[in-house]
């Protein structure tokens, strides 16, 4: 196999783990907060807790790493399913030649 079509897909592969990265980052803190907040009180009404803020940024920077870590391999998996479905198409153009 030449390596032009390898240096294709791997390109594929890369700039798709980006944009789900990329993606990952705006989606998953709208998500996270949504999911994280109390739903059922009333207008107004404040939760009384006491905030432990080391847990609180280590929970959610965990959540927003793993949150970017799936982007990123749900992305590299559509970049090479892409790269494969491209290739096929440009194939048969590289064995006339």
């Amino acid at each position: 196999m030449p390596a032009y079509p390898m240096k294709t897909l791997l390109i594929w592969v890369l700039s798709g783990a980006l944009l789900g990265v990329v993606v990952a980052s705006y989606v998953v803190p709208p998500a996270l907060s949504w999911y994280t907040a109390p739903g059922g009180l009333p207008k107004g009404a404040q939760i009384q807790a006491i905030v432990e803020i080391p847990e609180v940024i280590r929970y959610a920077t965990g959540r927003l790493m793993r949150g970017q870590l799936i982007g990123g391999a749900i992305g590299a998996v559509a970049g090479l399913v892409m790269g494969i479905v491209m290739g096929r198409k440009r194939r048969p153009d590289i064995l006339r030649s």
